[in-house]
């Protein structure tokens, strides 16, 4: 079976982000928009990242259009996370999720997760240390929600 390492992403800022460096951490991907009323997630996800950082869980957000819902550049996406919900986790520049132009990512992950297409912002996929997708939790899934599950990751 395949792995997420062999993808990469380009970071906010330019920079590429590999993710054969996320080997052995346990990863959570999360589809974000600015706009969107789910938006204050992120405030709970970041809230994860710190108390987990240390025990290898990385979080990395991929904002997107797709729902017309994100603002209109990745600098004021970027500012807008931190100043209003104190995000520091990286996040990339803007993908699409669903379609012909859909990031290859999502194919995969959609893929291994086999439940199709992206329905909202704020799809979740919890990845293992082994680059594995362990769960999909659905937009709604409030990120505290999801705690236990990366509890179980990290101690593995």
């Amino acid at each position: 079976m395949e792995t997420i390492y062999k993808f990469q992403e380009t970071e906010m800022n330019g920079g590429i982000i590999n993710f054969r460096d996320y080997q052995g951490k346990v990863l959570l991907v999360v589809n974000t928009a600015s706009k969107c009323g789910l938006a204050p997630q992120l405030e709970a996800i970041e809230a994860l990242y710190n108390k987990y950082h240390n025990q290898d869980f990385e979080v990395l957000g991929l904002p997107s259009n797709q729902f017309h819902q994100e603002l209109g550049s990745d600098e004021e996406t970027s500012d807008f996370c931190q100043m209003h919900y104190g995000v520091t986790f990286p996040m990339t520049r803007k993908v699409v999720v669903n379609g012909l132009d859909e990031d290859p990512l999502f194919t995969y992950l959609k893929d291994q997760s086999g439940n199709g297409r992206i329905k909202w912002n704020f799809t979740k996929f919890l990845i293992g240390k082994d680059g594995k997708l362990i769960k999909r939790f659905a937009p709604v899934t409030k990120p505290e929600k999801m705690e236990n599950y990366i509890i179980d990751a990290v101690k593995k």
